[in-house]
């Protein structure tokens, strides 16, 4: 299971990258593999403000439909508009072309209370 070190995760398996004071939110390499085959991601619109929690996208896939929760509270300030085209890029590549959501953090030391790639490969096994 891929499990990168640079990322913190949800127990609801999203993971959460920090870049230049934004977090890039997708679901984790176990997430896409639980879910098979996915055909259709639903995004939020740029600019919405999300609660810690909060469903913030959809995505379904062959087998069901999954929800994607706010891992905190923020705004949304951008999306990933290929998975429109091109949902199979979360199988394919879920830590990277397969992103969902660019954050602005209410408050970004709320990342560190998210789970270590350790913590997140504990609760997986």
């Amino acid at each position: 299971m891929n499990v990168p070190e640079d990322r913190r995760y949800t127990e609801e398996h999203e993971w959460a990258l920090a870049e230049d004071g934004r977090v890039r939110i997708g679901i984790t390499d176990y997430a896409q593999e639980q879910l098979g085959e996915v055909v259709f991601v639903t995004l939020p619109k740029v600019d919405r403000r999300v609660q810690a929690g909060e469903t913030m996208a959809e995505v379904e896939s062959t087998k069901s439909v999954a929800e994607v929760y706010a891992p905190f509270g923020g705004r949304v300030v951008a999306v990933n508009d290929a998975l429109a085209g091109a949902p199979e890029l979360v199988n394919h590549d879920p830590y990277g072309e397969g992103w969902f959501i660019l954050l602005q953090a209410d408050d970004p030391s709320a990342l560190d209370d998210l789970l270590s790639a350790a913590a997140y490969r504990a609760l997986l096994e």
